[in-house]
């Protein structure tokens, strides 16, 4: 049985693209409320129908409680339902992760999306759940993949809405999570930046990715597409978007913040200087230039 504020939250994102922000910093690692506030605005105005703050993209496990708040208080004022990413730290206890949610919650987050974890993840979902009371997303990632019983035993969750399923290169894990979310009656939605237009055929519903960090309109088309059943549309939008994804969602994988920041500078979303990832991999020299190259082309 699903708690009417997960069912509420599942219907509410039912076909909406919810942007995974990046989370700008300077050189010090330091925010610009304006900056952000542009920044998280400009992507609800090209097409974000939500937004996804402090997950993988946002890098929400490296930031202070402070600039976590400062996120989260600037995504709730552009008025569309914000989803939060809690936990992901090495180490972390449930408890610690708990107190994340119920600050988002007392902030006006619409639910969380809880980073997986080892053990008894029911448990620790339930524990936030009691916590916070708000509508979570379990989140299916590629880097620590729930096996599938596991995955089963959380869409039972009453607090759970959905499933953010981002399995990268396992297209038989991916359908197999998507028919499980479906199976639950939760919300199947695709975290599958290289899978995207699979992703929609094989039963995603809603879409969380990172490439709404930037190129929005690209991302948004794709999904607009299928949703309404203009499949010529969305197999030409589908080659659009696979195109960019191959650039920025490449080797090392991690580096796809760096690149998807790089893109919002250039679409004048943030200033050049706040488009570096301090907690990512190095990149070849070239690799802007190509990545730019290809964003530009759309």
């Amino acid at each position: 049985m699903i708690a009417p504020a997960a069912a509420a939250l599942r219907d509410r994102l039912r076909w909406a693209l919810v942007a995974a922000t990046a989370t700008p910093v300077d050189g010090d690692g330091a925010t610009d409320e304006a900056i952000l506030d542009r920044y998280l605005r400009g992507l609800v105005a090209d097409g974000a129908d939500a937004l996804a703050v402090l997950a993988h993209t946002g890098r929400g496990p490296f930031l202070d409680d402070t600039t976590r708040d400062r996120v989260v208080r600037r995504a709730v004022a552009t008025g569309v339902p914000v989803i939060v990413g809690v936990g992901g730290r090495p180490g972390e206890r449930t408890d610690e992760v708990a107190d994340q949610a119920t600050a988002a919650a007392a902030l006006g987050a619409a639910g969380v999306l809880v980073f997986p974890v080892d053990g008894d993840a029911p448990a620790h979902h339930d524990a936030i759940w009691r916590a916070a009371g708000l509508p979570m997303l379990a989140f299916d990632l590629y880097v620590r993949p729930y096996p599938p019983q596991r995955l089963v035993d959380l869409l039972d969750h009453p607090g759970v809405a959905g499933v953010k399923v981002a399995r990268l290169h396992d297209a038989m894990a991916c359908q197999a999570a998507l028919a499980a979310a479906h199976a639950a009656d939760r919300l199947a939605v695709t975290g599958e930046d290289r899978m995207f237009g699979p992703s929609l055929m094989w039963g995603a519903q809603a879409a969380l990715v990172g490439l709404a960090a930037a190129a929005v309109p690209v991302t948004a088309a794709v999904l607009r597409a299928f949703a309404e059943r203009r499949y010529a549309d969305f197999v030409t939008a589908s080659a659009r978007l696979d195109r960019l994804a191959e650039v920025t969602f490449t080797e090392p994988i991690e580096g796809y913040v760096r690149r998807m920041l790089w893109i919002a500078a250039a679409e004048g979303r943030i200033p050049q200087s706040y488009a570096d990832d301090r907690h990512g991999p190095a990149l070849p020299a070239d690799d802007r230039a190509r990545v730019l190259a290809v964003a530009g082309s759309r």
